[in-house]
C-alpha cells in the first residue's frame, strides 16, 4: 500500500476516502487562507472562483510536504461556493450564514473543490499537479423558521458555502449536477485521474 497523506482537516473528506477503501493520515497545513489568497492575486491578478479553490488546494498540499517532508503521496483539498459571481467559503458567524442562505434558498449554485496532488515519494514520481470539480448545486426553498433552525445546529458556520450534501444540510440540497463526492469535498473520480497521471493506480492506496 502506498503511503498517502491528506493535507485537511475536513472530517467530510476524509469519511469519503475512508469509504472508498483509502486510509490517509491527516496532516493539517495550517495555511492562512486570506493571506495566501493575496498572494496569488497579487502575482496573477483576479482568480476566478475555480482558480481560487486550486490555489487552496495547491497552497494546502504544498505546505504540508514543506514543512512535514512525508515520504508519501499528499492530496490537498479546498472548496467554494459559487453565487451570482461571488466566492462563498465558510461564513464567520452565524448572521452572515443565516444571510447566506436567504439569497441561496430556491436557487442553483455552483461549487468548485480544488484537488492537489504531489508524489514526495522517494521512489516516486515526483509529479505536481492538480485540478478543479465544478459541481452545480441546487437549493430547497427553505423558509426562514427552517434557515434559523439549520443555523442554530453550527454544522453551515464550518463548511464552504454554509452548506453539506452528506449531514444535516441534505435535506436541503434538491438535486446536484456533477460529481456528489466533489460536493462532500473530495471528488473521487477526479482523484483517480490525477494519480493516475503520477503513476499510481488507485487500487494501490486501498489498505
Amino acid at each position: 500500500m502506498i503511503p498517502f497523506v491528506l493535507a485537511s482537516a475536513s472530517p467530510a473528506r476524509l469519511s469519503t476516502l475512508r469509504s472508498a477503501g483509502v486510509e490517509p493520515e491527516v496532516v493539517v497545513s495550517g495555511v492562512d487562507e486570506d493571506a495566501a489568497l493575496a498572494r496569488a492575486q497579487e502575482r496573477y491578478g483576479v482568480l476566478a472562483p475555480a482558480d481560487v479553490a486550486l490555489t487552496l488546494a495547491r497552497v494546502k498540499c504544498e505546505a504540508v510536504v514543506s514543512d512535514e517532508d512525508p515520504d508519501a503521496l499528499v492530496l490537498g483539498c479546498d472548496s467554494v461556493l459559487e453565487l451570482d459571481g461571488q466566492i462563498h467559503g465558510k461564513p464567520g458567524d452565524a448572521t452572515q450564514a443565516a444571510e447566506r442562505w436567504l439569497r441561496m434558498r430556491g436557487r442553483s449554485g455552483t461549487l468548485h473543490t480544488g484537488h492537489w496532488v504531489v508524489d514526495n515519494r522517494e521512489d516516486g514520481s515526483g509529479a505536481t499537479l492538480g485540478a478543479t470539480a465544478s459541481t452545480v448545486v441546487h437549493f430547497a426553498d427553505l423558509s426562514d423558521e427552517e434557515i434559523a433552525a439549520y443555523v442554530a445546529t453550527g454544522e453551515p458556520l464550518h463548511v464552504a458555502g454554509a452548506f453539506t450534501v452528506d449531514g444535516l444540510g441534505g435535506p436541503y440540497v434538491t438535486s446536484v449536477e456533477g460529481d456528489y463526492h466533489a460536493v462532500v469535498g473530495v471528488s473521487l473520480p477526479l482523484l483517480r485521474e490525477l494519480l493516475l497521471e503520477a503513476g499510481v493506480a488507485w487500487h494501490e492506496l486501498r489498505g
